[in-house]
């Protein structure tokens, strides 16, 4: 039952928006009591928390998956991208935004350990690229790292990228090719830009 109330919540919360959600609308949603989910989550912000935690696993598991086929360096960063973007189903409702602001431990939690998958996997993805031709030799491994996450998480700041203007699908894309265009060799923006043309 706690697993299944933690998938139920998982899917409202991306859906509807971590602040949105009640534990009276999942008891609905579920067709169980609210005494049921407090027997397994004594307060929202621990089923947000296990929520955000879960999610996370799934995401670096699925990473795990798509790294363990050793794909053409540059290509693996589409297919991590993609494989995100459906787990997060498009983030219509900001949930990056909403941990921020309405549980800020929460966030500050799941951002540090998002950050060590995401250190692991560029780290990986960049020695096995310039090992093989399609990145610069002279690149600064960790500085590269810090700077592909910064990006990744900037370009969620609806202040800044308001959802009138880019959607985020459209800027993970733009991100991407922005700094792939910065560590890539001639025989990487190749392989890029064949990518690219082929997604069109």
């Amino acid at each position: 039952m706690q697993e299944k109330i933690l998938h139920t919540a998982t899917e409202m919360f991306l859906q509807y928006g971590f602040k949105s959600v009640t534990m009276d609308d999942i008891a609905e949603n579920m067709g169980i009591s609210k005494k049921t989910i407090y027997a397994h989550y004594s307060t929202k912000n621990k089923l947000v928390q296990a929520s955000g935690s879960h999610l996370l696993k799934t995401i670096s598991e699925g990473i795990e998956e798509i790294r363990s086929r050793k794909l053409n360096p540059v290509i693996e960063n589409f297919e991590i991208k993609q494989f995100v973007n459906q787990h997060l189903k498009g983030e219509k409702t900001s949930p990056h935004f909403q941990l921020k602001k309405y549980y800020p431990k929460v966030f500050d939690k799941l951002i540090e350990e998002q950050f060590q998958v995401l250190e692991d996997c560029v780290g990986d993805n960049i020695s096995r690229g310039m090992e093989q031709g399609y990145y610069r030799k002279q690149i600064n491994v960790p500085f590269v790292c810090r700077i592909h996450f910064v990006g990744m998480m900037g370009v969620k700041d609806k202040e800044v990228f308001p959802v009138e203007q880019f959607s985020e699908q459209d800027l993970t894309e733009e991100f991407l090719n922005y700094h792939l265009r910065a560590i890539c060799t001639p025989k990487g923006i190749k392989t890029l830009e064949e990518y690219t043309n082929n997604e069109k």
